[in-house]
């Protein structure tokens, strides 16, 4: 059997009715920009791109060289295709209208351009997470405001991971895919299609360094997940944490598990750590896209109402019935019961 591209999955899902032509443009336009993403991270040092930018995003955080370059990529590709009406990035503090120059189309992109990019220096995974929304009715330029729509409706997430392979996951709401690229011939290629994660799982990942930040329920949940066999949970349990989302993620898109960045006390002002129109919503939709769930520990991730561009939020993602455990775990301390 021939090997299917990227191009190719794209056409058989316009012709399914499950996107529409600007649709399958834009996600093709993206994975040549991760394409390109991909290549100045293979060049490192070599390539001048390793190191501080000496600047700083809107969050405050200390920006990497690359932060800075994938930025720029993402931006330059989409900006002239026409399928766009404006995109919002993590590295900036207000979306970005398409110049007038470039006709406008009916979509709302969001990413974040190189998440785990303190990794970066020590050639570990990092990756890029997209998110794509539709642009409602009338609106000629796009404000934050716009963008601010619940994750249930994304029409399209993926993310792309840079380590040995670069790996395309990608879902536009008729379950969760995994393209390899070839760079032999430069496309992605469909590898994984349908990809399911396993209800159960033994491994969770955590930053254990917050654990004397953590609310009660989420002491209570880890305390006995690593009591192993011998505690509550009737089993052992190993613990993963790479400190890049996307290589977390992609580990339980492979073989299960759970993701957690719980709220605790030093990020409970902020409302959590991760972003929910960047990472958790478009990481919500494919996790439950390919059997998961996704949850901020009391409340489906994709049904929270976004009240900012940057908002965020507490995660728990994976298994199915992992999430549903710790979703136990604070409706038991919320309730008293």
């Amino acid at each position: 059997m021939s090997p299917i591209s990227l191009t190719q999955f794209l056409i058989e899902e316009k012709r399914a009715g499950h996107v529409d032509p600007d649709l399958r443009l834009l996600i093709e336009v993206v994975a040549r920009a991760c394409k390109r993403i991909s290549i100045a991270i293979g060049k490192g040092a070599l390539g001048g791109v390793l190191g501080e930018a000496g600047t700083g995003n809107v969050q405050g955080e200390a920006q990497k060289k690359l932060d800075v370059l994938s930025n720029e990529i993402l931006l330059e590709a989409n900006a002239w295709g026409g399928h766009l009406a404006a995109c919002a990035s993590e590295e900036m503090e207000e979306p970005q209208p398409i110049p007038d120059a470039y006709p406008k189309g009916n979509f709302l992109l969001l990413f974040d351009p190189l998440d785990g990019s303190s990794n970066i220096d020590v050639n570990v995974s990092v990756g890029t997470i997209f998110s794509v929304l539709r642009c409602p009715d009338g609106v000629a330029v796009p404000t934050a405001e716009h963008f601010l729509q619940p994750g249930t409706a994304q029409v399209a997430a993926g993310y792309c991971v840079y380590g040995p392979s670069t790996l395309l996951v990608l879902t536009v709401g008729h379950g969760t895919h995994v393209f390899t690229l070839d760079r032999e011939v430069g496309s992605f290629v469909l590898t994984r299609r349908d990809v399911r994660i396993p209800e159960e799982t033994s491994e969770f990942a955590v930053n254990a360094s917050n654990q004397r930040h953590w609310e009660a329920p989420m002491q209570r949940y880890v305390a006995d997940l690593l009591a192993g066999k011998d505690g509550p949970r009737g089993r052992d349990f190993n613990m993963r944490w790479v400190a890049s989302m996307v290589a977390d993620v992609h580990r339980i898109i492979t073989r299960g598990g759970i993701f957690t960045y719980p709220l605790d006390a030093k990020c409970k002002a902020k409302g959590g750590r991760l972003r929910l129109m960047y990472e958790a919503n478009p990481m919500a939709l494919i996790v439950e896209q390919a059997g998961g769930a996704a949850s901020t520990g009391r409340e489906r991730l994709l049904e929270v109402r976004p009240t900012a561009l940057h908002q965020r939020v507490p995660v728990f993602l994976g298994s199915k019935q992992e999430v549903d455990t710790a979703v136990r775990y604070h409706r038991e301390a919320d309730t008293g019961t």
